[in-house]
């Protein structure tokens, strides 16, 4: 068997020895002896400043005290590199002390060590790792057609973040005593609130003063803004929020959550309201599966009242059904890249690259998705396409936000990447210079469909375009979702993609001749409308532009001829789609 090395109460005895036998010779210039003569009161309030500085520490930056985390594994390191340097110098001072000193070196350099190891285990490379980490994220083929509902229109959201955010800012200008003392926060979080998609944002003191004039009262409200009728509103709290990123003490909320749990390593949380209108921030629990650090998912989710500070710890598959946010987007598009990386080995991931896939980029390189939301859900979207070609997708992958359940869709003969799908809206519309959303998925008809928003430099919604994600060659745009919708299955059906009876209905269109009447100009939703009556027929038509802008040089007396959508009977306004 190995010599093994003295015991660690033989160290510390040996030391003692020595420093009494250096304090007799009268040595006084080692580190040691130095130590030796400070009085026990000087070593008492020494450890007692050290304690209440670590506790300061702590409470200030608050880490969680798991060692899967690595902050805490950052501290523990700089406080053995600083224990190994302060020995290394004493060392070099006593040469009689060095064997002592360079022994006990072996203490923090060890738990340095077991870093690197648990480091190493969490590698991909490692024999076994690729396969777990291949199978962090299940995820099953699915059939779109069936698991998606079709498109209702009157659920579509139609803008992004960015005008969320506007709106936001645009409704908060409307309440002078709030825009003086709060501003909005910048979370705005997607969500599920009683049926409707909706971005919803707490309030925030808008500095330390504010906060300090405030404290005592609160913040009084939220912003929520629908996010397919483009209304905002700031709704007043009967009970204010207490509990904040904006509060920088006691009630800060994610020191007053990391504290409740300490050993808990906490994921991006969001912001929700449960199903009365209750503000809550929803924290989601990481659990490490591979090695020390690697294969990140969610276990647990715990749930803090915004207004009162009271939480509530639930196994992630238990949470309660309004929760819509239990997984973080990033952290999802992250397994799935491991999944897409991985099945085939690590060897393969960069070597030969068979079957290796990844989620498709956004601008700017940024992780590229989107929100789908489906009964009382949120689904993450993002596009899949391969390593080597990512000028097209394979398919696409929709992962449930508060469950995890990953579907993956395959596409047949591929289809456009969602910067490509922009790039094609705005081409069409290029003379409005008009920016499309990032897309949207949605099922119409059974087809997988792309749908955008087109803004203006001032980022107001102008515009609306669909494009089918395999058969992408082709844009359709209007004023409003109806008439894109309506411009969009008509494009399906003459390129053969509908059924029989769907065919039947996108050309439901009748021809019209007449002698206009009457001509009226009007803006609905920031886009003109020319609205047409004809001698002897009571309808209006309604001519969008800039899509039929030829409309703008007909006036009364002039004969003209045009399709528009089939009249029903209690119709008082037909939406044209060609002027002949």
């Amino acid at each position: 068997m190995p010599a093994q090395g003295p015991d660690l109460k033989d160290l510390f005895e040996q030391i003692k020895r020595e420093v009494g036998s250096d304090a007799g010779a009268g040595s006084s210039a080692s580190f040691v002896d130095s130590l030796a003569k400070w009085s026990r009161r000087a070593l008492i309030i020494a450890a007692v400043v050290l304690v209440v500085a670590l506790a300061a520490c702590y409470w200030w930056f608050h880490p969680a005290l798991n060692l899967g985390s690595t902050q805490v594994w950052t501290w523990i390191c700089g406080i053995c590199l600083v224990v190994i340097l302060a020995l290394a110098v004493a060392a070099a001072r006593s040469i009689k002390r060095a064997p002592i000193l360079k022994k006990l070196m072996l203490l923090p350099g060890a738990v340095i060590a077991a870093f690197l190891v648990g480091l190493l285990l969490s590698q991909p490379f490692v024999p076994g790792n690729a396969e777990r980490y291949a199978t962090v994220l299940t995820t099953t083929d699915g059939d779109f057609a069936s698991d998606i509902e079709q498109v209702d229109y009157a659920d579509v959201p139609v803008i992004d973040r960015d005008s969320a955010i506007l709106l936001g800012n645009r409704a908060m200008g409307s309440i002078p005593e709030y825009v003086s003392q709060f501003e909005i926060a910048d979370t705005y979080s997607q969500i599920n609130y009683q049926g409707r998609p909706v971005r919803v944002s707490p309030l925030a003191y808008a500095d330390l003063f504010k906060w300090l004039s405030n404290r005592d009262a609160g913040i009084p409200a939220y912003v929520l803004v629908d996010m397919v009728t483009q209304e905002a509103e700031v709704v007043r709290l009967e009970r204010p929020i207490l509990y904040s990123d904006s509060e920088p003490l006691l009630r800060n909320v994610d020191r007053h959550v990391q504290l409740s749990y300490p050993s808990y390593m906490f994921d991006q949380k969001s912001f929700e309201l449960d199903d009365e209108g209750n503000p809550w921030w929803v924290y989601p629990v990481q659990r490490k599966t591979i090695g020390l650090f690697g294969g990140t998912t969610i276990a647990r989710v715990v749930l803090v009242d915004a207004c009162t500070g009271e939480t509530a710890d639930y196994a992630v598959e238990e949470c309660p059904t309004w929760v819509d946010r239990a997984y973080p987007a990033d952290l999802l598009i992250e397994q799935y890249n491991w999944s897409g990386a991985y099945q085939g080995g690590w060897l393969n991931s960069w070597l030969g690259q068979e079957g290796v896939v990844r989620t498709t980029s956004g601008t700017n390189g940024e992780l590229g998705y989107n929100y789908l939301a489906q009964g009382e859900d949120i689904y993450l979207y993002t596009g899949v396409s391969s390593v080597t070609a990512d000028n097209s997708n394979v398919g696409f992958i929709l992962v449930n936000q508060r469950t995890g359940d990953s579907r993956y869709y395959a596409l047949a003969q591929g289809g456009a990447t969602e910067d490509s799908a922009m790039a094609s809206a705005e081409g069409q519309v290029q003379h409005l210079g008009y920016q499309a959303t990032y897309p949207l998925l949605l099922n119409v008809a059974g087809q997988p469909t792309y749908f955008m928003a087109l803004k203006d430099a001032a980022g107001l919604v102008k515009m609306y375009a669909m494009i089918n994600v395999e058969q992408y060659q082709s844009v359709a745009t209007g004023s409003t979702v109806e008439e894109c919708q309506e411009a969009y299955l008509g494009m399906l059906a003459a390129d053969g993609l509908l059924s029989d009876d769907t065919a039947a209905d996108a050309s439901a269109t009748r021809e019209v001749t007449g002698t206009v009447a009457r001509v009226a100009q009007a803006v609905i939703d920031g886009n003109s409308h020319f609205y047409v009556t004809l001698e002897g027929d009571a309808t209006i038509y309604d001519f969008a532009l800039p899509d039929l802008v030829e409309i703008v040089t007909y006036q009364a007396g002039d004969e003209i001829s045009f399709r528009c959508v089939e009249k029903d009977d209690d119709a008082a306004t037909v939406t044209v789609t060609e002027l002949i």
